[in-house]
């Protein structure tokens, strides 16, 4: 039992280099987890990167504490998840409702959809943490670098895990920086055709999606096959039958994936969201009933196993409630100027009582979610979803029909309310996960909590100039005057199109449908194998839909990570300290996507200083065939090389 919070000695925790440092950090990663999830739609967790970076820069400071490293990677973590917002707002610029990110309101929908965030995820704590058998996978593995960082032999794995994400990062930066140059292709397309159709094969040479592989696990990876399976191997084929080619088969294809593939692969991903959310619904309330039964008893002056301080409720409440009303205004500004002027009273009361009520429910599902299965792997987007479709369906509702700029204005603000919603999910999706962290290495919650909001600052500050990098150099597939090289950006332009739809009456609920039905069949086998294999064996159904939704050169890539994740796993099982070996392969994997994400932001500042879409090129398009088998081969040698070297590294005493 641990022992009363007042019997403890005061060790220093919330200080001002550990809230400076983890603004530092937060500034590199909200980079490169923007970037990440504009290209491909994923993200990745950053507490564990950065604790090993806290540790490693604080060691250097006599006085530091476990505790100071601790709000280093609370504040990283809250910054870098929050810009999972990137899911949802490029959808204004998608549909030409947004020319680009004004920068105040930008922040603020971040700001205040993650504290709300925080200010939801608080009373769950005891629920979902402390009271609670959630596994909480990168919670605690965060706290297990933290502990071994501050060991006897602390120093010599901070320098350890430093050197792991370091080469790595500089091996992902220096192959996107030839690919730039065109001395070495960054990805592979053909077609095939298949009767009077075809289908797409091809794969971008991403060391990120590695990483990203990795990270995720082999089950998540077989998942996302099945997904490429089902639309690649089935679907396309037989939806591109006697689709007029006038042009090249890849162009025809990929116009069929865009306007057929994707809308089914959506309505297999929000039967997998919402199946999801129906089975938290149940532990979620129990562990609510717990945690006041816990409340009871301690109030009593019965024996509990932790006294723990959070941030008061009055604070919370109070909070909660004052933060309705700029977002009431943010709500109301967005209407001024626009046909939704003269009903915008019905609407932002609509949506501040959606927000305020759905934000709860929200909170809740994602932190059980990330405490069931991480955050990384926690169905962000599919919750995502769901929130898009009930804000366009009650939206709707109040305003009544709508027709021509209208419509368009209606999707636009259904978007920004679901923008902020987004913020509640993104920001409890992680919250839980430090809090767990916290409660292992002995942390004060209120103090934690307080870092989680500063984090939120952080990111929401960050978030919008980076957008408008990556708008300005690249822009998103689908928006106005987009360019070939445009981020797909795949969340945002599926729940763009499925409020468009739902607003709008274009969205071809038949395509929706089949997509649903397979959702159901993935679920069901999904539960079989649980069953029959006792939890052993599973098939996620969200990483099936990413799978169908997904451009097969965006996703092929993670499974073949994924299985090489589970390769060195198995390696590191063998070694004299497999969990030393486990953490140095997660943290190759961390920079493997830190190097090209940065080089990607980087990349992204020069397009938009020079106007060039290709200011590094020193070779013609000429060298193209050449430059594809060169980046294949250098590609393969560079990830055997890096995975050959990193298990030196874990053995290295």
């Amino acid at each position: 039992m641990s022992e009363p919070v007042a019997a403890r000695t005061p060790v220093r925790e919330l200080t001002l280099r550990a809230v400076l440092l983890g603004g530092v950090i937060t500034l590199v990663f909200t980079a490169a987890n923007v970037y990440l999830g504009l290209k491909v739609g994923l993200t990745f967790a950053t507490s564990i990167p950065a604790a090993v970076i806290s540790m490693a820069v604080l060691r250097f400071v006599a006085d530091h504490t476990l505790a100071e490293n601790n709000i280093v990677q609370t504040i990283a973590s809250a910054a870098g998840t929050l810009s999972a917002i990137i899911f949802v707002l490029p959808g204004l610029v998608m549909l030409g409702y947004w020319t680009g990110f004004p920068y105040w309101t930008t922040a603020a929908v971040c700001f205040l959809g993650g504290v709300l965030g925080v200010m939801y995820s608080i009373p769950l704590r005891r629920a979902l943490v402390t009271g609670s058998d959630l596994p909480y996978p990168e919670g605690v593995a965060a706290a297990e670098v933290l502990r071994v960082g501050d060991s006897a032999g602390g120093a010599a794995e901070n320098a350890r895990g430093l050197r792991a994400i370091t080469v790595a990062g500089l091996s992902a930066f220096g192959f996107m920086l030839l690919g730039k140059l065109k001395l070495v292709a960054e990805g592979v397309d053909k077609a095939v055709r298949i009767g009077t159709g075809g289908t797409w094969l091809g794969t971008s040479l991403s060391l990120a999606l590695i990483g990203v592989g990795h990270l995720v696990g082999i089950g998540v990876g077989i998942a996302m096959v099945v997904g490429l399976l089902i639309s690649f191997g089935v679907i396309l084929p037989l939806r591109s039958q006697g689709v007029p080619i006038d042009g090249a088969l890849l162009d025809a294809v990929q116009g069929v994936f865009s306007k057929q593939v994707r809308m089914i692969g959506a309505g297999t991903m929000a039967v997998a969201a919402l199946w999801t959310l129906l089975k938290v619904i149940g532990p979620i309330l129990k562990g609510i009933s717990d945690s006041l039964a816990s409340s009871r008893a301690r109030h009593d002056g019965l024996e509990v196993a932790v006294e723990e301080r959070d941030l008061s409720m009055k604070v919370v409440a109070g909070t909660t409630l004052a933060s309705m009303v700029p977002i009431g205004a943010l709500l109301w500004l967005f209407t001024r100027g626009t046909p939704l002027q003269g009903s915008a009273a019905g609407l932002v009361a609509t949506s501040v009582l959606f927000i305020l009520l759905v934000g709860l429910f929200v909170a809740s599902v994602c932190g059980y979610m990330a405490g069931l299965i991480g955050a990384s792997n926690s169905p962000i987007s599919g919750v995502g979803i769901i929130v898009s479709i009930l804000a366009a369906l009650l939206i709707k509702a109040v305003h009544g029909a709508s027709s021509g700029d209208t419509t368009a204005a209606l999707v636009g603000y259904t978007l920004f309310t679901t923008a902020i919603v987004f913020g509640v999910a993104t920001i409890s999706n992680d919250n839980l996960q430090d809090l767990k962290t916290g409660q292992l290495v002995g942390a004060t919650p209120w103090k934690q909590q307080v870092a989680l909001v500063i984090g939120v600052g952080f990111g929401s500050a960050i978030i919008p100039p980076i957008l408008s990098v990556m708008n300005h150099s690249f822009g998103f597939a689908g928006a106005p005057g987009a360019g070939p090289d445009a981020l797909s950006a795949p969340q945002a332009s599926l729940i763009s199109a499925l409020a468009k739809g739902v607003l709008g009456g274009g969205l071809d609920w038949n395509l929706i449908g089949l997509g649903a039905l397979i959702g159901v069949a993935v679920v069901v086998v999904d539960e079989l194998l649980r069953r029959t294999s006792k939890g052993r064996r599973q098939l996620p159904p969200l990483a099936v839909g990413m799978g169908m939704y997904l451009p097969i050169n965006l996703t092929l890539m993670i499974p073949l990570g994924a299985l090489l994740g589970m390769f060195h796993d198995r390696w590191a099982d063998r070694t004299s300290d497999p969990a030393r070996a486990r953490r140095t392969g997660v943290l190759l994997a961390t920079g493997l996507i830190v190097g090209e994400s940065l080089f990607g932001v980087l990349f992204a500042g020069v397009v938009a200083a020079t106007g060039n879409d290709s200011p590094l090129a020193v070779v013609g398009k000429g060298f193209a065939g050449t430059a594809e088998w060169l980046g294949m081969i250098l590609f393969v040698l560079l990830v055997l090389a890096l995975y050959r070297w990193v298990r030196a590294l874990a053995e290295r005493a």
